[in-house]
Protein backbone atom coordinates (compact mmCIF):
# COMPACT_ATOMS: atom_id res chain seq x y z
CA UNK A 1 0.00 0.00 0.00
CA UNK A 2 1.13 3.71 -0.69
CA UNK A 3 0.62 6.00 1.77
CA UNK A 4 0.32 9.58 1.12
CA UNK A 5 -0.30 12.48 3.28
CA UNK A 6 -3.85 13.50 4.35
CA UNK A 7 -5.80 15.65 1.84
CA UNK A 8 -4.88 19.33 2.63
CA UNK A 9 -1.44 19.14 4.45
CA UNK A 10 1.87 18.95 2.83
CA UNK A 11 5.32 17.45 3.70
CA UNK A 12 8.15 20.06 3.65
CA UNK A 13 11.44 18.35 2.33
CA UNK A 14 14.97 19.97 3.26
CA UNK A 15 14.46 22.87 0.14
CA UNK A 16 10.82 23.03 1.11
CA UNK A 17 11.00 23.97 5.21
CA UNK A 18 13.80 25.68 4.38
CA UNK A 19 11.66 28.62 2.49
CA UNK A 20 8.70 28.07 4.91
CA UNK A 21 11.23 29.40 7.80
CA UNK A 22 12.90 31.82 5.29
CA UNK A 23 9.24 33.44 5.09
CA UNK A 24 9.04 32.63 9.07
CA UNK A 25 12.22 34.44 9.75
CA UNK A 26 10.75 37.66 8.18
CA UNK A 27 8.11 37.21 10.41
CA UNK A 28 10.03 36.90 13.34
CA UNK A 29 12.77 39.80 12.75
CA UNK A 30 9.68 42.21 12.14
CA UNK A 31 7.83 41.14 14.87
CA UNK A 32 10.89 41.38 17.65
CA UNK A 33 12.45 44.68 15.77
CA UNK A 34 8.66 46.31 16.74
CA UNK A 35 9.10 45.16 19.88
CA UNK A 36 6.50 41.96 20.15
CA UNK A 37 7.18 39.17 22.36
CA UNK A 38 6.64 35.68 20.92
CA UNK A 39 4.14 33.30 22.78
CA UNK A 40 2.58 30.65 22.19
CA UNK A 41 -0.32 28.30 23.14
CA UNK A 42 -2.14 25.21 22.85
CA UNK A 43 -2.34 22.97 19.51
CA UNK A 44 -5.82 22.06 20.51
CA UNK A 45 -8.36 23.91 22.82
CA UNK A 46 -12.01 23.49 24.16
CA UNK A 47 -14.03 22.91 21.78
CA UNK A 48 -16.46 26.11 22.94
CA UNK A 49 -13.35 28.53 22.95
CA UNK A 50 -14.73 28.64 19.82
CA UNK A 51 -18.79 28.41 20.07
CA UNK A 52 -18.70 30.82 22.66
CA UNK A 53 -18.74 34.05 20.17
CA UNK A 54 -19.15 31.87 16.52
CA UNK A 55 -22.14 29.88 17.16
CA UNK A 56 -22.27 25.78 16.70
CA UNK A 57 -22.35 26.47 13.10
CA UNK A 58 -18.45 26.69 13.19
CA UNK A 59 -18.45 23.41 14.36
CA UNK A 60 -18.29 21.73 10.69
CA UNK A 61 -15.13 23.69 9.77
CA UNK A 62 -13.43 22.40 12.63
CA UNK A 63 -11.20 19.32 12.94
CA UNK A 64 -13.05 18.58 16.72
CA UNK A 65 -12.86 15.62 18.78
CA UNK A 66 -13.76 13.83 22.29
CA UNK A 67 -10.67 12.48 24.32
CA UNK A 68 -11.58 8.11 24.50
CA UNK A 69 -14.04 7.32 27.12
CA UNK A 70 -13.86 11.20 27.92
CA UNK A 71 -16.84 13.49 27.58
CA UNK A 72 -15.08 17.08 26.73
CA UNK A 73 -14.94 18.42 23.41
CA UNK A 74 -11.68 19.99 22.24
CA UNK A 75 -10.64 21.40 19.05
CA UNK A 76 -7.67 21.86 17.12
CA UNK A 77 -6.94 25.64 16.40
CA UNK A 78 -8.46 27.41 13.75
CA UNK A 79 -6.78 30.71 14.39
CA UNK A 80 -4.91 31.91 17.63
CA UNK A 81 -6.69 34.71 18.37
CA UNK A 82 -9.38 33.03 20.86
CA UNK A 83 -6.30 31.51 22.48
CA UNK A 84 -4.67 34.66 22.73
CA UNK A 85 -7.69 36.45 24.06
CA UNK A 86 -8.17 33.79 27.04
CA UNK A 87 -4.30 33.74 27.75
CA UNK A 88 -4.66 37.47 28.24
CA UNK A 89 -7.90 37.28 30.46
CA UNK A 90 -6.17 34.46 32.32
CA UNK A 91 -3.61 37.22 33.19
CA UNK A 92 -6.44 39.86 34.03
CA UNK A 93 -5.07 43.09 35.38
CA UNK A 94 -1.86 41.40 36.38
CA UNK A 95 -0.92 42.08 32.45
CA UNK A 96 1.41 45.15 31.82
CA UNK A 97 -0.45 47.23 29.15
CA UNK A 98 0.38 47.95 26.24
CA UNK A 99 0.96 44.12 25.55
CA UNK A 100 2.67 43.50 22.28
CA UNK A 101 2.81 39.44 21.51
CA UNK A 102 3.22 37.68 18.10
CA UNK A 103 3.25 33.52 17.67
CA UNK A 104 3.89 31.81 14.54
CA UNK A 105 1.78 28.27 15.41
CA UNK A 106 0.48 25.93 12.91
CA UNK A 107 -3.54 26.08 12.54
CA UNK A 108 -6.07 23.48 11.17
CA UNK A 109 -9.15 23.77 9.28
CA UNK A 110 -11.55 21.60 8.91
CA UNK A 111 -12.55 22.80 4.64
CA UNK A 112 -12.16 21.49 1.38
CA UNK A 113 -8.58 22.22 0.30
CA UNK A 114 -8.75 25.14 -2.32
CA UNK A 115 -5.82 27.21 -4.38
CA UNK A 116 -4.20 29.26 -1.01
CA UNK A 117 -6.28 27.23 1.48
CA UNK A 118 -5.07 24.07 3.53
CA UNK A 119 -6.48 22.16 6.00
CA UNK A 120 -2.47 22.46 8.09
CA UNK A 121 -0.62 25.85 7.93
CA UNK A 122 1.57 28.19 9.53
CA UNK A 123 -0.06 31.77 10.68
CA UNK A 124 1.82 34.65 11.46
CA UNK A 125 -0.34 36.22 14.57
CA UNK A 126 0.60 40.05 16.04
CA UNK A 127 -1.95 41.27 18.57
CA UNK A 128 -1.41 45.00 20.39
CA UNK A 129 -3.00 45.03 23.44
CA UNK A 130 -4.07 47.98 25.84
CA UNK A 131 -3.75 51.47 23.17
CA UNK A 132 -7.34 52.26 22.46
CA UNK A 133 -6.22 54.18 19.31
CA UNK A 134 -5.80 54.31 16.01
CA UNK A 135 -2.02 54.81 16.36
CA UNK A 136 -2.24 50.73 17.25
CA UNK A 137 -3.76 50.32 14.08
CA UNK A 138 -1.02 51.89 12.45
CA UNK A 139 1.57 50.04 14.24
CA UNK A 140 0.68 46.98 13.54
CA UNK A 141 -0.28 47.33 10.12
CA UNK A 142 3.23 48.56 9.78
CA UNK A 143 4.93 45.74 11.31
CA UNK A 144 3.08 43.65 8.57
CA UNK A 145 4.75 45.38 5.78
CA UNK A 146 7.61 45.21 7.54
CA UNK A 147 7.98 41.78 6.80
CA UNK A 148 6.40 41.80 3.19
CA UNK A 149 8.87 44.45 2.55
CA UNK A 150 12.03 42.51 3.99
CA UNK A 151 10.90 39.82 1.43
CA UNK A 152 11.38 41.79 -1.65
CA UNK A 153 7.70 42.51 -1.85
CA UNK A 154 6.67 46.62 -2.84
CA UNK A 155 3.66 48.74 -2.35
CA UNK A 156 2.57 47.64 -5.98
CA UNK A 157 2.75 44.26 -5.51
CA UNK A 158 0.40 44.65 -2.20
CA UNK A 159 -2.29 46.58 -1.04
CA UNK A 160 -3.89 47.12 2.69
CA UNK A 161 -7.29 47.61 2.25
CA UNK A 162 -8.93 48.91 5.32
CA UNK A 163 -12.39 49.34 6.40
CA UNK A 164 -14.25 50.22 9.26
CA UNK A 165 -17.45 47.60 10.99
CA UNK A 166 -19.54 51.28 11.93
CA UNK A 167 -18.86 52.50 8.52
CA UNK A 168 -20.36 49.54 6.51
CA UNK A 169 -23.03 48.82 8.87
CA UNK A 170 -24.08 52.30 8.83
CA UNK A 171 -24.06 52.15 5.24
CA UNK A 172 -26.13 49.22 4.73
CA UNK A 173 -28.85 50.43 7.21
CA UNK A 174 -29.26 53.43 4.93
CA UNK A 175 -30.46 51.28 2.56
CA UNK A 176 -33.05 49.74 4.32
CA UNK A 177 -31.30 46.45 6.00
CA UNK A 178 -32.86 45.72 9.28
CA UNK A 179 -30.66 44.96 12.38
CA UNK A 180 -32.05 41.11 12.24
CA UNK A 181 -30.11 40.75 9.31
CA UNK A 182 -27.53 42.94 9.66
CA UNK A 183 -24.69 39.59 10.22
CA UNK A 184 -26.12 37.68 7.41
CA UNK A 185 -25.73 40.99 5.29
CA UNK A 186 -21.90 41.66 6.57
CA UNK A 187 -21.40 37.84 5.64
CA UNK A 188 -22.47 37.68 2.62
CA UNK A 189 -20.41 41.30 1.57
CA UNK A 190 -17.72 39.60 3.25
CA UNK A 191 -17.98 36.70 0.56
CA UNK A 192 -18.44 38.44 -2.12
CA UNK A 193 -15.47 38.81 -4.00
CA UNK A 194 -15.08 34.90 -3.75
CA UNK A 195 -18.61 34.65 -5.36
CA UNK A 196 -19.11 34.85 -8.75
CA UNK A 197 -21.80 37.43 -9.39
CA UNK A 198 -24.78 35.26 -10.39
CA UNK A 199 -24.28 33.12 -7.65
CA UNK A 200 -23.85 36.60 -5.23
CA UNK A 201 -27.30 38.07 -7.05
CA UNK A 202 -28.87 34.49 -5.97
CA UNK A 203 -27.89 35.06 -2.47
CA UNK A 204 -28.75 38.63 -1.95
CA UNK A 205 -32.12 37.37 -3.83
CA UNK A 206 -32.38 34.40 -1.25
CA UNK A 207 -32.20 36.50 2.06
CA UNK A 208 -34.84 39.38 0.66
CA UNK A 209 -31.83 42.00 0.14
CA UNK A 210 -31.71 45.03 -2.44
CA UNK A 211 -28.94 44.61 -4.88
CA UNK A 212 -28.50 47.68 -4.59
CA UNK A 213 -27.33 47.74 -1.07
CA UNK A 214 -23.94 45.92 -1.88
CA UNK A 215 -23.09 47.72 -5.15
CA UNK A 216 -22.86 51.15 -3.35
CA UNK A 217 -19.48 49.42 -2.23
CA UNK A 218 -18.20 49.45 -5.71
CA UNK A 219 -15.83 52.12 -6.41
CA UNK A 220 -14.13 54.58 -3.92
CA UNK A 221 -16.12 55.86 -1.49
CA UNK A 222 -15.74 58.58 0.61
CA UNK A 223 -16.69 58.90 4.16
CA UNK A 224 -15.52 61.11 7.16
CA UNK A 225 -15.57 59.64 9.86
CA UNK A 226 -13.27 60.62 13.34
CA UNK A 227 -11.17 57.26 13.46
CA UNK A 228 -10.80 56.54 9.92
CA UNK A 229 -9.31 60.24 9.39
CA UNK A 230 -7.05 59.48 12.34
CA UNK A 231 -5.82 56.53 11.49
CA UNK A 232 -4.99 58.31 7.94
CA UNK A 233 -2.92 60.46 10.09
CA UNK A 234 -1.26 57.51 11.52
CA UNK A 235 -0.90 55.80 8.12
CA UNK A 236 1.13 58.85 7.38
CA UNK A 237 3.47 59.30 9.92
CA UNK A 238 4.28 55.70 10.00
CA UNK A 239 5.03 56.18 6.48
CA UNK A 240 2.88 53.52 4.92
CA UNK A 241 0.07 55.24 3.34
CA UNK A 242 1.16 54.39 -0.45
CA UNK A 243 0.61 50.46 0.95
CA UNK A 244 -3.04 51.34 1.84
CA UNK A 245 -6.70 52.61 0.58
CA UNK A 246 -9.99 52.58 2.05
CA UNK A 247 -12.16 50.01 0.95
CA UNK A 248 -15.87 49.13 2.41
CA UNK A 249 -15.86 45.65 0.89
CA UNK A 250 -14.18 44.50 3.47
CA UNK A 251 -15.71 43.65 6.99
CA UNK A 252 -14.04 40.63 7.98
CA UNK A 253 -16.35 37.62 8.82
CA UNK A 254 -15.16 37.16 12.06
CA UNK A 255 -18.07 38.52 14.54
CA UNK A 256 -15.83 39.75 17.31
CA UNK A 257 -14.19 42.85 15.25
CA UNK A 258 -15.44 46.18 16.37
CA UNK A 259 -14.15 48.62 14.42
CA UNK A 260 -11.27 49.19 11.77
CA UNK A 261 -10.85 45.89 9.79
CA UNK A 262 -7.71 45.30 7.39
CA UNK A 263 -7.10 42.83 4.88
CA UNK A 264 -3.60 42.76 3.01
CA UNK A 265 -3.75 41.49 -0.81
CA UNK A 266 -2.25 40.48 -3.74
CA UNK A 267 -2.14 43.61 -6.29
CA UNK A 268 -4.11 41.73 -9.21
CA UNK A 269 -6.60 40.24 -7.09
CA UNK A 270 -5.68 36.88 -8.17
CA UNK A 271 -5.29 35.36 -4.91
CA UNK A 272 -7.13 35.05 -2.06
CA UNK A 273 -6.18 37.97 1.01
CA UNK A 274 -2.47 37.48 2.33
CA UNK A 275 -3.87 38.49 5.96
CA UNK A 276 -6.59 39.69 7.85
CA UNK A 277 -7.10 41.51 10.87
CA UNK A 278 -8.47 44.13 12.87
CA UNK A 279 -10.03 45.61 16.43
CA UNK A 280 -11.55 43.43 18.79
CA UNK A 281 -11.94 45.64 21.70
CA UNK A 282 -14.49 43.27 23.91
CA UNK A 283 -13.09 39.75 23.27
CA UNK A 284 -10.43 39.69 25.98
CA UNK A 285 -13.56 40.54 28.43
CA UNK A 286 -16.06 38.22 26.93
CA UNK A 287 -13.35 35.25 28.32
CA UNK A 288 -13.59 36.92 31.89
CA UNK A 289 -10.65 39.15 31.14
CA UNK A 290 -10.85 42.76 32.17
CA UNK A 291 -12.25 45.19 29.52
CA UNK A 292 -8.90 45.76 26.67
CA UNK A 293 -8.56 47.56 23.38
CA UNK A 294 -7.05 45.18 21.60
CA UNK A 295 -6.07 45.09 17.49
CA UNK A 296 -3.92 42.41 15.93
CA UNK A 297 -3.52 40.30 12.40
CA UNK A 298 -3.38 36.68 11.24
CA UNK A 299 -0.74 35.87 8.04
CA UNK A 300 -0.91 32.94 6.65
CA UNK A 301 1.97 30.75 4.85
CA UNK A 302 0.04 29.25 1.78
CA UNK A 303 -1.27 32.36 -0.12
CA UNK A 304 2.29 34.62 0.75
CA UNK A 305 4.20 32.04 -0.85
CA UNK A 306 2.42 31.74 -3.73
CA UNK A 307 2.61 35.22 -4.58
CA UNK A 308 6.46 35.20 -3.54
CA UNK A 309 6.84 32.15 -6.66
CA UNK A 310 4.51 34.40 -8.53
CA UNK A 311 6.97 37.49 -8.08
CA UNK A 312 9.98 35.58 -8.32
CA UNK A 313 11.33 36.03 -4.83
CA UNK A 314 11.02 32.47 -3.43
CA UNK A 315 12.55 29.75 -5.42
CA UNK A 316 12.17 26.12 -4.84
CA UNK A 317 13.79 26.54 -1.24
CA UNK A 318 17.36 25.03 -2.13
CA UNK A 319 18.23 28.99 -2.03
CA UNK A 320 17.92 28.92 1.38
CA UNK A 321 19.43 24.93 2.48
CA UNK A 322 22.59 26.32 4.82
CA UNK A 323 25.91 26.67 3.39
CA UNK A 324 28.84 24.29 5.29
CA UNK A 325 32.06 25.67 5.47
CA UNK A 326 33.93 22.43 4.53
CA UNK A 327 33.36 18.87 3.08
CA UNK A 328 36.05 16.25 3.98
CA UNK A 329 36.74 13.82 1.79
CA UNK A 330 39.85 10.88 1.35
CA UNK A 331 41.67 9.49 -1.39
CA UNK A 332 42.10 6.23 0.35
CA UNK A 333 44.67 4.57 1.83
CA UNK A 334 46.10 5.59 5.53
CA UNK A 335 43.95 8.35 4.68
CA UNK A 336 40.62 7.14 5.29
CA UNK A 337 41.16 6.74 9.27
CA UNK A 338 41.32 10.34 9.43
CA UNK A 339 38.31 11.16 8.19
CA UNK A 340 36.06 11.03 11.18
CA UNK A 341 38.01 12.37 13.85
CA UNK A 342 39.01 15.36 10.90
CA UNK A 343 35.37 15.91 10.98
CA UNK A 344 34.72 16.20 14.32
CA UNK A 345 37.74 18.83 15.23
CA UNK A 346 35.92 20.72 13.10
CA UNK A 347 32.49 20.42 14.13
CA UNK A 348 33.98 21.13 17.41
CA UNK A 349 35.43 24.18 16.14
CA UNK A 350 31.82 25.72 15.24
CA UNK A 351 32.02 25.09 11.94
CA UNK A 352 29.55 23.47 8.98
CA UNK A 353 31.52 20.17 8.24
CA UNK A 354 30.33 17.57 6.38
CA UNK A 355 32.02 14.52 4.55
CA UNK A 356 31.57 11.80 2.21
CA UNK A 357 30.12 8.38 2.57
CA UNK A 358 30.65 7.25 -0.56
CA UNK A 359 33.00 4.30 -1.47
CA UNK A 360 34.84 5.85 -3.98
CA UNK A 361 38.13 7.04 -4.09
CA UNK A 362 37.84 8.82 -7.35
CA UNK A 363 38.77 13.02 -6.26
CA UNK A 364 36.82 13.36 -9.50
CA UNK A 365 33.88 12.38 -8.44
CA UNK A 366 34.13 13.18 -4.58
CA UNK A 367 34.65 17.21 -5.39
CA UNK A 368 31.49 16.64 -7.59
CA UNK A 369 29.66 15.52 -4.54
CA UNK A 370 30.66 18.25 -2.56
CA UNK A 371 29.77 20.78 -4.95
CA UNK A 372 26.64 19.64 -4.85
CA UNK A 373 26.28 20.68 -1.09
CA UNK A 374 27.09 24.04 -2.25
CA UNK A 375 30.37 23.68 0.41
CA UNK A 376 32.81 26.85 0.68
CA UNK A 377 35.82 24.19 1.05
CA UNK A 378 36.62 21.24 -0.04
CA UNK A 379 39.31 19.62 2.24
CA UNK A 380 41.63 16.23 0.40
CA UNK A 381 43.16 13.72 3.02
CA UNK A 382 45.39 12.26 0.73
CA UNK A 383 49.00 11.52 0.51
CA UNK A 384 49.78 14.68 1.46
CA UNK A 385 49.31 13.44 5.42
CA UNK A 386 52.53 11.96 5.73
CA UNK A 387 54.05 15.17 6.19
CA UNK A 388 51.14 16.33 8.60
CA UNK A 389 49.37 18.68 5.32
CA UNK A 390 46.17 18.37 3.73
CA UNK A 391 44.84 19.77 -0.04
CA UNK A 392 42.19 22.24 0.73
CA UNK A 393 39.90 23.82 -2.03
CA UNK A 394 38.03 27.14 -2.53
CA UNK A 395 35.01 26.20 -4.22
CA UNK A 396 34.08 29.79 -5.11
CA UNK A 397 36.98 30.50 -7.26
CA UNK A 398 38.54 26.82 -7.78
CA UNK A 399 41.89 27.48 -5.98
CA UNK A 400 43.25 25.30 -3.69
CA UNK A 401 46.83 24.96 -1.72
CA UNK A 402 48.40 22.64 0.32
CA UNK A 403 48.41 23.92 4.32
CA UNK A 404 48.98 21.74 7.84
CA UNK A 405 46.36 20.09 8.82
CA UNK A 406 46.41 21.78 11.85
CA UNK A 407 45.83 25.33 10.31
CA UNK A 408 42.30 24.14 8.53
CA UNK A 409 39.96 25.87 10.96
CA UNK A 410 41.73 28.98 11.11
CA UNK A 411 42.30 29.01 7.06
CA UNK A 412 38.57 28.50 6.68
CA UNK A 413 37.33 31.00 10.00
CA UNK A 414 39.66 33.61 8.32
Amino acid sequence: MAYQSPKGTRDFFPPDLAALQHVEAAWRNASINAGFDEIEGPTFEHLNLYTVKSGDGIVNELFSFKRAGGDIDYALRPEFTPTLARMAAAKGRSLTLPTKWFGIPSHFRAERPQRGRLREFKQWNVDLLGVDNPSADAEVIATAIRALANLGLTHDDVIVRISHRDVVVSMLEKSGISTDKMQIALTLLDKREKMAPDVFAGKIKEHGFDLASFTQFDGETVVDHEELNSLQEELIAWGISEWCKFDFNIVRGLAYYTGIVFEIHESSGNERAIAGGGRYDKLIEMFGGPSMPAVGFGMGDVVLSLVLRDKGLLGDGSEFLPRPDVFVISAGGDADKQLAPTVATLRQAGLHARMTYRATRNVGKLLTEAAKTNTRFTVILGEELEQGNVVIKDMDSGDQSEIALCDIISHIKK
